[in-house]
């Protein structure tokens, strides 16, 4: 008797530990701007109508449609922020290049996915969303530079007219603006990195850990951007059930998925149709 009551207190204990690092910041203002938007993933994106991920095109048409948008940002040599998912250009411009070696001189010669399309600086990203839709902007480090490209992001954003939060699946970014920027709404992007194929290289103990948020109670998260097909988290679930954490949902393909997410309240990062 004395063994299983031992072994129920050390299942509690755990369990209340597992719950005390899921711990959000709670209440921060702002959200209620961001959370009733519907942002089109990497701008409204349609390589057939010219229109590549990431591109001027595809933010230009965001916001001719209404939509936020969620962009992705990379700290360059130079120090200024280009905005582009991947660090190795090979897939987006058909070169074996990091745009952290590149200038914002370089980026004229690498065009997007065989378009005329280049890639953007993030301040004229910001220009063309100035007092119009909000911003999700996603920081993605490299190279052990979250302080850096978190400040370079912030020193733009800093005066800009408009509406954002900013996101990162790397807890450095979120401690970076809880210690600098505290008014800013940060969020934690997440996934279950327990069956992703591709985990950039990460242990399997940063693997779980990730997975299921346990950065939390450092980094206190205002939302968790969970993939959409991973949400069924336990910890996801723990946090919006016991602390009432906002949810946003990545990445939305089709109407019917759009649709049960916003009945819950959940705003929907989408691509590959208009809603």
């Amino acid at each position: 008797m004395k063994a299983i009551t031992k072994a129920a207190l050390g299942c509690l204990g755990a369990a209340g530990a597992w719950c005390l690092l899921l711990q959000p910041r709670r209440e921060q203002p702002g959200w209620e701007k961001l959370g009733a938007v519907r942002y089109a993933h990497r701008g409204l994106h349609d390589l057939e109508q010219g229109r590549p991920e990431n591109s001027m095109a595809a933010f230009r048409a965001a916001v001719e449609g209404g939509f936020g948008a969620e962009l992705d940002l990379h700290l360059m040599a130079d120090g200024k922020l280009a905005v582009v998912h991947d660090s190795d250009l090979s897939r987006v411009c058909g070169k074996k290049v990091s745009i952290e070696d590149l200038t914002a001189a370089d980026l004229k010669d690498y065009p997007l996915q065989g378009t005329t399309e280049t890639i953007p600086l993030f301040e004229d990203v910001l220009a063309l969303f100035e007092g119009k839709t909000p911003l999700v902007v996603e920081l993605k480090v490299e190279r052990g530079n979250a302080s850096a490209l978190t400040d370079a992001a912030m020193a733009l954003l800093a005066d800009w007219k408009g509406t954002y939060c900013v996101e990162s699946f790397h807890p450095g970014v979120l401690l970076r603006l809880k210690a600098r920027y505290p008014d800013v709404v940060r969020g934690q992007l997440s996934q279950n990195f327990m069956k992703a194929s591709e985990v950039g290289g990460l242990p399997l103990p940063a693997r779980f850990v990730m997975t299921n948020l346990l950065t939390s109670a450092f980094t206190r998260p205002d939302f968790i951007a969970y993939n959409c097909l991973d949400r069924r988290n336990i910890s996801l679930r723990l946090m919006k059930r016991l602390y009432g954490v906002h949810e946003a949902a990545w990445t939305v393909r089709d109407r019917g998925t759009m649709a049960r997410l916003e009945a819950e309240g959940v705003p929907v990062i989408f691509e590959k149709f208009v809603p």
